[in-house]
Parts: structure tokens; sequence; C-alpha cells
């Protein structure tokens, strides 16, 4: 099959894209990003979705607050190609901050990046609104740009979702993104413990599972010893805790021991070390970058910062 310059190939799945995927997962589900997004799209009347790395849907695709427009355009798959390497664009753009662009029909939309210190775990994102009044001139360069392209669609129909679109000066919206951001880094602080938190709705073995990690998270423990505790081999139980968590049993243990630390640091007192022997990390160094890699910084950076003694 030859591949379509409009659609990049797909990238190979690696097990850290699909522990990021999962992790983004969780946070779409949870009850704090639903509420925010709720409140958000009642309080802006703007679309707010949170979407995966290389995640090529319709924007704003399952909002309520979706543009008229914007609908229009992705009925198409032409045009909806073209939505896409916008969504591409922004998202190459916005690895390390806010980026609002305009698509060819001068539409902005923007994405922020939520991520765990150097990786970028998915984008919130905003917008299909003009931050200028429309103008037939530019509806009539986007009809004609519809035209080359050879997609039909109701003139009359798109002109009046056209000219329906939300107008927003540029210093309101730049505060609309900023709220967003401010959620982002909210989202990124809590990424770990939602995932160790909102794997709990699931079958009574992985609830057994999961209550003896905790129990004895401060041992050696081995993926064999929990699948016994549970009545199960070790393979079949490896099998069914990663397709019940989305993690290994490695990394799902790493992320209970992580949570454990930062429990023990809300004590101004205790020290990083302790905490992490209390959790049950055998080596300092394996700890501080497990730490590292799940908070996106290191725990004596974190611990000065809960404290504001940064």
């Amino acid at each position: 099959m030859q591949a379509n310059p409009l659609f990049p190939a797909a990238e190979p799945v690696t097990p850290a894209v699909s522990s990021d995927r999962h992790v983004v997962s969780h946070l779409q589900q949870s009850a704090v990003f639903r509420e925010y997004q709720a409140a958000f799209e009642a309080t802006t009347q703007l679309p707010l979705i949170l979407r995966q790395v290389g995640g090529f849907q319709s924007p704003m695709q399952g909002s309520k607050q979706m543009n008229p427009f914007c609908a229009i355009m992705a009925s198409s798959s032409r045009s909806c190609a073209a939505c896409l390497q916008l969504q591409q664009k922004v998202e190459e753009s916005a690895t390390a901050e806010p980026t609002t662009l305009e698509c060819f029909a001068g539409l902005s939309e923007s994405a922020v990046p939520v991520r765990v210190g150097e990786k970028v775990l998915g984008f919130l994102q905003t917008g299909q609104v003009l931050l200028r009044a429309p103008s037939k001139n530019q509806f009539r360069k986007t009809v004609q740009q519809l035209e080359e392209w050879k997609i039909d669609v109701s003139v009359p129909d798109l002109e009046k979702a056209y000219f329906g679109t939300r107008v927003i000066t540029k210093p309101q919206y730049d505060s609309v993104v900023r709220l967003v951001a401010i959620f982002a880094q909210h989202l990124s602080s809590i990424s770990n413990q939602l995932v160790v938190k909102e794997a709990s709705a699931e079958s009574p073995i992985m609830a057994r599972a999961r209550q003896y990690i905790n129990e004895h998270r401060a041992e050696d423990i081995s993926l064999a010893q929990v699948a016994r505790a549970v009545n199960m081999s070790a393979f079949y139980f490896c099998k069914v805790f990663k397709k019940a968590t989305g993690l290994t049993f490695t990394d799902y243990l790493a992320r209970v021991r992580v949570e454990a630390v930062k429990q023990l640091l809300l004590n101004p007192h205790t020290r990083v070390s302790e905490a992490a022997f209390e959790a049950g990390f055998q080596s300092l160094s394996q700890f501080n970058r497990v730490f590292h890699r799940i908070e996106g910084e290191s725990p004596s950076v974190y611990r000065d910062r809960i404290h504001g003694t940064s």
C-alpha cells in the first residue's frame, strides 16, 4: 500500500509509549479532568480535550463545544486531513510551552503539553475560535481551497457555521490558554497518583493483588510471589495484570513505592534515604532514577518544593 502523505505512517508502539498512553487514558477518565473539562466548557463555551501524543483524531472530537464549522470539516476525509496536519504542527511546536496556530480557514487552535520532566505525556487542546471578526474575503478563500481539494460541502451551511464561529480578542484568548496551562501543570503533578489510584476499578483478583502489593511493597517481592497470593500461575497473572493496569508489574510496583515515598516526605524531618528504604527501594541510585522518571524531578527537589524550602 502506498503511503498517504497527509497521514504519516504509524510509529511502532514501544512499552514506554504504551505506558505513557495508559497514563493519559487514566487522566482522561479521572474525575478531576472530567470536572475541570465540564466547568471550563460551561464557563468559556469553548471545547477542551486531553489527547495522547500522536493521537490522530478529529480535533475536539467528543467535546460538546466542538465548533460546528470544524465539525463540517471533519466530515470530509481530505479537509479533516488538513486539520490533522495542523494538529501535528501544533504538537511539534508545543513540546515546552503552549502553542497557538491558525488553520487554513483562519481559526486558532491551541495545545498545552502535559509533561513529566522532559517527557510530554499528552496535550490539553482548546480553541477553534477566531481572533478577529470573520470576513467575506476569508470565507471566499476558504471555499476556494475546498474547491481545489474537490470537497463537496453545502456552502450555505458552511457559511452559517463559519460566521457563527466564536470571536475572542487575543488578550481574552491568551487568558483562556493560561487557565489551561495551569491545569496542565496540575495534571502533570498528579499523573502517577492517578495511575495507581484509578486502577482500582477492576476484578476482585486484581484488587487482592494490589492489596498484597501495597502490604508488602517494602519487601523484595516478585511477580511470582504476588501470583501465588492470588492463586494464579505467574505466566497467566503477568498477562492479566498488564491487561488490567496497562503497566508491567515492575513499573506498577515502582509507582506504588514512589507514592509511598511522597507520603513519607510530607514529614519535613524525614530524610530522602529513609523514605526510599522504608518504601522498599533497595538502592538509592535506582530510587533516584525511578523517582525522576515518574515525577520529573529529583526526590530532594520534590521535598524542598512541597515544604517551600527551594
